[in-house]
Formats: C-alpha cells, structure tokens, sequence
C-alpha cells in the first residue's frame, strides 16, 4: 500500500514537472513574441458610428503612412528607430484624415510600452503581456479602440508573408500565433499571471 502511494506521488510529480517545464517553454516563446513585435492601438473620440468610422480611416492612413517605414526593416530595433523618427509624420497624416473630414479633433501619437490582454485576429493570436505600441489618440481617446501589429506586418493582409513573421518572430514564436486552438489554455493561463503582475504593477 505504501508502495503504491509513492509510486502514484512520483507519478504526480512527474506530471506536474512536464507540464510545467512545457508551460515555461510556451511562456518564453510568448517573451520573445512580446520583445520582437511592433503592435498599433488607435483609440476613437468616443462610440459614435461617426468617431467609430473615423478611426478606421486614420487607421488606414497611418497603415500606409507606415508601410514603406517598415518595409526594409531588419529587425525590432530597426523597425522601432525608425517609427521614432517618424512620429510627426504620421501623427501630420492622422490630422490630415480628420481636417479632410470635417473634425477639429486634436491627434496625439506616440511610441510606448502598454500592456494589452490576449487579442485574437483573424489568422493569428497574440498572447498577454506589454508590447511596445504606435499609439494613436483622437480627442478625447473615449471610444472603442483597435489593435493589430505593424510589425512584421500583419495588420493588412496582403503585406501577410510566414517567411516574413518567421524570420522576425521565429518558428515557435509563428507556430503559436497561428495555432490558438492547440493553445487556448496556456494563453489563458498566461493572461491569468499577466494580469496578476499588472495588478501589482499598479
């Protein structure tokens, strides 16, 4: 009988070691994904159809403001210099959208690090955590917002290309954002420890 329990506790424990060593192996595969992309958070003036149409204009037009910014980029580091650099500009695009449609919004635009929650897209998934962000706010920033990735460049489907993701985010890193089924649970088990550490965060 005593045998037996060991034998179940070394079983248990060996379980739990897998499970846990396989969870680790995701959660560092979702660091790099977080340290390697460049996501956009444009935010409306408020829930109206109008404000809710308008950022979806000033999203397209910074998307291609964006486009040729990011087209030669090697890197996130190269891809990070140069939208800092290129922050007037798209922010003087942004304003351009919303004069050209009648609204005397104020447009602020900058580069940061914000945490966002598991964002599912039509084709991929983008695990918890805190990304580095092009953020655009349209007057009182109080409306429903709207995510994607500048880079690799996901946010427009014809610039999508797997070798593209594949040589910025890796083959694990691309294997997890286009397969949420196979990891629905550890996404949110780790959106669970996201967001207990940005609670302590403050």
């Amino acid at each position: 009988m005593k045998t037996n329990r060991v034998e179940l506790s070394l079983a248990i424990g060996l379980i739990l070691t897998i499970l846990l060593t396989s969870f680790c192996s995701f959660a560092g595969a979702c660091g790099q994904i977080r340290q390697d992309v460049i996501r956009l958070h444009v935010l409306a003036n408020s829930d109206t159809d109008a404000d809710q149409a308008l950022k979806l204009r000033v999203r397209d037009r910074v998307l291609e403001e964006t486009e040729q910014i990011f087209l030669n980029a090697g890197d996130k580091q190269d891809a990070a210099k140069r939208v800092q650099e290129s922050l007037p500009a798209i922010e003087t695009a942004a304003r351009q959208v919303i004069d050209e449609n009648g609204y005397d919004y104020d447009v602020n635009v900058t580069f940061q690090n914000e945490y966002f929650t598991t964002r599912e897209y039509e084709n991929f998934t983008l695990p918890a955590g805190h990304y580095d962000a092009v953020r655009v706010k349209i007057g009182e920033a109080a409306g429903k917002n709207w995510w994607c990735v500048m880079f690799p460049p996901l946010c427009i489907p014809a610039a999508e290309s797997e070798k593209k993701v594949e040589s910025v985010i890796g083959e694990d890193g691309a294997e997890i954002i286009s397969n949420k089924p196979k990891y629905e649970f550890k996404f949110k088990i780790l959106e669970v420890f996201e967001d207990i550490g940005q609670w302590f965060r403050g």
